[in-house]
Formats: C-alpha cells, structure tokens, sequence
C-alpha cells in the first residue's frame, strides 16, 4: 500500500526527524530562559543534532544492506 502513494519507511523515518525538529526548537523558544542562556542551548542542540546527522547516512547504509541481505535470503530459500 506504501508504494501507491509514496509512503515507506523511509518517509514515515523523514517525518518523524523533521517533527522532532520542530518540536525541540519550539520547547526552546517557549522555555523560561534569558536570551543568552536560549542562544548558548540552541548552539549546543545544534552542534549534538549536526553529530547525529553525520551519522544517518552510515546507518541507512546498512539497514540497506541488512534489507538486501534479507531479501536475498528469501528468495532463496524460495
């Protein structure tokens, strides 16, 4: 059913980082701190997010390669 309309794992993957975004810079905007103390925690959210980011595309990588892998062991054993 994904495939019809776009859908997948890696979408529902996408939005859910993207939320997450979101949701952290709204919670640091609405939190009752000085300006200098939300810029010096927005740096320091960014700096842990840009760390994370440079991780995914080694992660999707073998998650790839695990799906490939798996696939490829049923069929065949098929």
């Amino acid at each position: 059913m994904s495939d019809r309309n776009g859908g997948g794992a890696g979408s529902v993957f996408l939005a859910f980082l993207a939320g997450a975004a979101v949701g952290s810079v709204v919670a640091l905007l609405l939190a009752p701190r000085s300006g200098e103390d939300t810029r010096k925690r927005i740096l320091e959210v960014s700096e842990e997010a840009k760390a994370k980011a440079g991780r995914v595309p080694h992660a999707v990588q073998e998650a790839e390669k695990a799906a490939v892998h798996a696939f490829n062991e049923v069929m065949r054993k098929a």
